[in-house]
């Protein structure tokens, strides 16, 4: 987030301005919204309104091809509804189809062409994996199934593999799964986080995956065409779960959590371990809220 959260980040960002959104969420004092906002991942500074979602929902999970940003499924209660938003051009989001089952909390992320949902809660935890191509409306179609069902997990990518991380089925877990994008199969096993994660952030640029919050204030790193465990990266700069996250080649974001309703942003350099910093604000606080970028 997934990186363009949870996917694919072009090399060809490092160039230019890459755009991180921010779509939906919820408070405990004014229920679902259907709020986008965005920033410019480059410039620290408050988020600022980008349009309207179709729906008003929460964990619903989303990734970008560069160009075009979708998010799938969430909370409304449980929907299997896409839409789109062009992320160069504010304004509000549009259908583009449905999942294959209506769930909240998957593990999302996208390479240059396809996008992945995997697993989330319907009526009960789900191991379903389906997969859209972004750049063509429709709904979405099978692409295999989990080592086990389960929901919060968050996932990432570079250009060929996607890798998910951490939720709960039976229990929580720390455990990590991946797949080829491009190629439709099960997901095999990578490796652990060091924590367990559940409905934390997720984000990548070109070869780090990046897992944070969720259980705290922890952020782990992996190497994603490597398979092995996850390593301590360093901590949020506030313990929160229901975060969203984003990404360009260099810089992560993540956003709101669940810490009465909070507004914050913090950021990291991917590819240099510590903690996370301050980036601003966005426009109001809220956790569930998902996360992408491209430009």
């Amino acid at each position: 987030m997934s990186a363009l959260h949870n996917n694919f980040v072009p090399i060809k960002k490092a160039a230019g301005l890459t755009r991180g959104v921010f779509s939906n969420g919820k408070t405990d004092a004014g229920g679902l919204f259907n709020t986008i906002d965005y920033i410019t991942i480059q410039t620290l500074g408050n988020a600022v309104d980008f349009g309207d979602s179709t729906l008003a929902r929460q964990l619903a999970e989303a990734c970008s091809d560069g160009t075009r940003g979708v998010m799938g499924g969430g909370f409304h209660p449980e929907t299997n509804i896409i839409e789109y938003v062009t992320i160069a051009t504010t304004g509000n989001a549009t259908d583009f189809g449905d999942l294959t089952l209506a769930r909240y909390a998957p593990a999302c992320f996208a390479d240059a062409t396809r996008g992945v949902w995997m697993g989330g809660y319907g009526t009960a935890a789900s191991g379903v994996i389906d997969y859209i191509t972004i750049q063509t409306l429709g709904n979405a179609v099978s692409f295999g199934t989990l080592a086990y069902a389960r929901s919060g997990q968050r996932g990432c990518a570079d250009a060929t593999r996607g890798v998910m991380g951490g939720g709960y089925g039976t229990g929580y877990t720390s455990a990590m799964d991946y797949v080829t994008i491009q190629t439709t199969g099960n997901s095999t096993s990578f490796g652990n986080l060091t924590f367990q994660l559940h409905q934390g952030a997720s984000c990548a640029d070109a070869t780090r995956g990046i897992w944070a919050g969720g259980s705290g204030n922890i952020i782990n790193y992996a190497t994603i065409q490597t398979t092995a465990n996850a390593i301590d990266f360093g901590d949020l700069s506030l313990a929160r779960g229901n975060l969203g996250g984003c990404a360009d080649a260099t810089r992560a974001v993540f956003a709101g959590g669940l810490v009465v309703d909070n507004s914050i942003m913090d950021y990291i350099t991917i590819q240099t371990l510590g903690n996370a910093a301050d980036f601003g604000d966005l426009s109001f606080g809220r956790y569930g809220c998902s996360g992408f970028s491209g430009g």
